[in-house]
């Protein structure tokens, strides 16, 4: 996912990407991918999750 990518709930970046079992796809930020994810995994085909990608240490960082 990229930062254009944005949240079908409320507008900020997605880090979750929700492909339903009945086609078509659900975009979430990590705030609504939590939120809804019990009902999400009910009708998933498929759920990736970057929410990690909020916590990571930038490359530049690690070399300190």
């Amino acid at each position: 996912m990229t930062a254009a990518d944005r949240c079908d709930r409320c507008g900020a970046q997605a880090y979750v990407r929700v492909v339903l079992l009945s086609g078509g796809e659900l975009l979430f930020c990590a705030h609504h991918g939590r939120k809804f994810e019990p009902e999400l995994k009910k009708i998933a085909a498929e759920i990736q999750d970057e929410t990690e990608r909020l916590t990571a240490v930038p490359a530049s960082e690690e070399e300190r």
